[in-house]
Parts: structure tokens; sequence; C-alpha cells
């Protein structure tokens, strides 16, 4: 049988290849791996704040004091003697009523004083005579007690008339509104020719005795507030128009739409240009936090609490840390506790970063 060595020849190759193949795919533990993500981010170095935080807000300059003066009486305006703008003094007529009616209620009154007192002459003079006759004996006790009871009636209808004469005659010095105040017009409430009604308004006016700037101001910046602090204004138009104050009056409930707090600062001997209306700015610095101020896009959350990423110059590496807050706002944040004075922290990009990842950094801020 010599042809069978011949043959196993070429069945040995393709099997040496076979298991040659193998032993390289034995050794080969697949395509290498993937070097980790280094993911760039911006940082800062936390830095201990050292100086208070200057405030700016914007209000108005409006009157310490406005009053609203009105008609004691009811009845139809013929004449507004003032307007929007005017100055008015005390004893200053403003505005007046029809007087018909007055006028004729007064009439009316004297006319039954005098009536009033016909009676009260008249009783007086029967009691006179029922005196005498009592004396000398020709009339009795009784009519005497009569007359003397009509004449006391009759006195108290002279008083009750006297008095009637007074009433008309205030109510007819009522349909003129005399101004009992020093000031400027402000607003006007009523028309020539309206028909008015008691306390309605018809001129509101701002006394000189002082001025307020009064301010909306946002609750968390109404709780940092000092107590009793001094508030720099100036005019907006004109910076160098300038003088300060303290607040005099906070409201002690938040408006219902913005949510702010009016705060009304009285002013020191306000400057003239400052005038009723004016738009000032109003500037104070709060006193400086214990603890480090850093940006508040570093702000994020762990464990439900605030927290930011902490750079180890060292590995390169991200960790993230809790803190405690001491105030914030939309560009800038002071943290109490869980920093130290140059440890660097992530500024940008805190959303993306997990613990332990490798960074590398764009810039540290200062």
């Amino acid at each position: 049988m010599p042809p069978l060595p011949i043959l196993a020849k070429p069945l040995a190759l393709p099997l040496v290849l076979v298991l040659a193949l193998g032993a390289l795919a034995a050794c080969d533990g697949g395509p290498p791996p993937a070097p980790p993500e280094i993911r760039p981010v911006r940082v800062a170095t936390v830095e201990r704040s050292t100086g208070g935080e200057v405030v700016s807000l914007t209000g108005t300059v409006q009157a310490e004091t406005e009053v609203n003066l009105a008609f004691r009486i009811d009845g139809r305006m013929v004449e507004r003697l003032v307007n929007v703008g005017d100055a008015v003094r005390p004893g200053q007529v403003v505005a007046r009523l029809n007087r018909d009616n007055e006028e004729n209620n007064l009439r009316a009154a004297q006319a039954s004083l005098t009536a009033a007192r016909g009676q009260l002459t008249e009783a007086s003079n029967n009691y006179w005579r029922q005196s005498e006759l009592l004396r000398d004996g020709w009339t009795t006790r009784v009519r005497f007690d009569q007359a003397a009871q009509a004449r006391q009636t009759a006195q108290a209808a002279v008083d009750a008339a006297v008095a009637q004469v007074g009433i008309a005659e205030t109510r007819l010095s009522y349909t003129e509104l005399v101004s009992d105040v020093d000031g400027r017009v402000t607003a006007r409430g009523a028309e020539p020719g309206e028909v008015v009604q008691p306390g309605r308004m018809i001129v509101q006016v701002a006394r000189d005795e002082g001025r307020d700037a009064v301010f909306d101001v946002p609750p968390t910046l109404k709780d940092q507030t000092p107590a009793n602090p001094v508030i720099e204004v100036l005019l907006t138009t004109d910076p160098n128009v300038r003088t300060t104050g303290r607040v005099r009056e906070v409201a002690p409930r938040a408006d219902p739409v913005t949510g702010t707090f009016q705060v009304r600062v009285g002013l020191v001997e306000p400057p003239a240009a400052m005038r009723l209306g004016s738009t000032v700015t109003g500037r104070m610095t709060l006193g400086a936090s214990a603890g480090y101020a850093i940006p508040a896009s570093a702000l994020t959350r762990a464990d439900r609490q605030p927290a930011v990423w902490v750079v180890d110059p060292r590995t390169e590496t991200v960790a993230v840390r809790t803190v405690e807050l001491v105030r914030h706002d939309a560009g800038h944040v002071v943290v109490g506790q869980g920093l130290e004075a140059g440890e660097v922290i992530v500024t940008a990009g805190v959303q993306a970063l997990r613990p332990g990842q490798k960074v590398r950094l764009l810039g540290v801020a200062r």
C-alpha cells in the first residue's frame, strides 16, 4: 500500500494551520480598552469673602404724609380752585358746593328761633303776672305752676332753635372746602358739576413736612438687612444729587403680584432737585458674611443637599462635597462650611461629572 503516506501530508498541513490560528486567538484578549474620558471643565479657586456686598434698588420720591381733602356734607360741586401740581396753604379755599339748600336751611332755622323767642316772651310775661297775682292772693298755686312750666318750655325751645341755627351756619360753612395743611396737590378725585358724597376725596395733598424714598424690596434682601441701616439715596438722572436716609416703615405684607415688600426711607434734608415723583437709586452695603464666595454656577445637589465638585490637583479627579450656604443670589453663593481657601472647584459642566472622573482644567478663575 505505497500511496497512503502521500495522502497523509496534505491533511496534516491544514490541521497545523487551524491549531496555530486557535493558539493565536487564545492569546489575543480582544481589542485594547479605550482610555478613560478626560472631560474639560472650568474651575475657580475658593477665596474667603472679605467685603460687604453693595445692593442697589430703584424707587421714587414720595411725600412722607399725604392727606385727602373732602367735603363733610353732600352736594353738587360747582367749583374746584386747584389742580394737580398746585401749592396749597392753610385757610385756602380748595373747592365749593352749591349753597342754595344750606342757605334755605339757615333761614328756616333763624325763623324758628324768632318764633321760639316770641313764645318765650309771652310765657315770661304770663309767669310774672301769675307771680304778682299769687302774692296778692288773686290766683291759685296751680295756675302759677303752669305759667312757670310754660316759661321753662319756651326757654328750652329757644335753646333748641339757637342750636339749629348754629348747625345750619356750620353746614353752610362746609360748602367751602378749606385746606388745613401746607403742601402740593398730587391727585384730584372729582370735577365741577358732580354730586359728591361726604368724605369723597376731592384733592390729595402731599404735605411739605418730609419726603420718603419708596422702594420695592425682595424678601431675601429684606431678611438680610441689618438693623437701622443707613441708605445712600441718589437722583437717578444726576448721581451728584444725593442724600442719606433711614428706614422709616416696612410693609407688613408682600405685594400679591410682585411678592416684594414696600419700604419707605425717610430722607435727611432732601435736596430741592429730589422732587415728588423723581426716580432715585438707593444703595446699601450688607455686612461681610463669614464664609467663601463662589460662583452660583458651581452649585449642584448631592443627597438632597447643596454641593460642589472639588478637584484634586494631584490626580486631576473630581469628588462631590456637600456644603452649607450662608447667602445666595442669582450670581454668587457664600458658603459657610464645607470648603477651604485655596481649593479648586468646578464652575461649569457640573451636571456631566461623576465621582473620580479625570478632568482637564481650562483655567483657574480667582
